[in-house]
């Protein structure tokens, strides 16, 4: 099966469950929020954000085996992740598409929204403190995540402060986004 489809398509999700869903006792991936109103089941809820500049930055990294600067893999198709993580806390069913990649014009609503529900997830936590999450989750749920468990992410690379620019401003709701989700996580 296709890894990308693995971890975007909620059709495929939906698949799964209905022919194995006794048997499935995690799932991952990067699907909306209310996919699990979609799906039946007692779910724990979890998100690990990544601060929106370096998700972008590290998805044009990944794209850079094309020989391209990264302003122009930006320029190229940078629309399609804008906002990603206030699209996919924030949806409703109604919105979602067939993935995480659809465009759509998102707004305050949907930021709003977005943080109501990181308010109320069962755990949240940041890339950058990755360590210290798998140890909340391990204490608070008794889950065994195993040595090492390591986050998703690519090589650190120069990028130019107008990119940075760019993409903070291109992605400014989930800045603000990010913003809240360290506040909630002060001790």
């Amino acid at each position: 099966t296709d890894p990308i489809k693995l971890n975007i398509s909620i059709d495929h999700l939906r698949e799964r469950l209905e022919a194995r869903g006794g048997q499935i006792r995690v799932i991952t991936g990067h699907f909306p929020l209310r996919t699990a109103e979609l799906i039946d089941g007692r779910l724990t809820i979890l998100t690990l954000l990544r601060e929106p500049v370096e998700r972008t930055l590290s998805r044009l990294r990944r794209q850079s085996a094309r020989r391209k600067p990264l302003e122009e893999i930006y320029d190229d198709g940078h629309g399609l992740a804008d906002n990603n993580m206030t699209k996919m806390l924030s949806l409703t069913p109604a919105e979602m598409k067939a993935s995480l990649f659809t465009p759509m014009e998102l707004d305050r609503d949907h930021l709003e929204r977005a943080k109501e529900a990181l308010a109320g997830m069962d755990a949240v936590g940041l890339q950058e403190r990755f360590e210290d999450f798998c140890d909340r989750l391990a204490a608070r749920f008794g889950w065994d995540l195993g040595e090492p468990v390591v986050a998703n992410a690519t090589a650190p690379a120069e990028a130019p402060e107008s990119l940075r620019a760019r993409i903070a401003e291109d992605n400014a709701l989930d800045v603000e986004l990010y913003e809240f989700a360290k506040d909630l996580l002060v001790p």
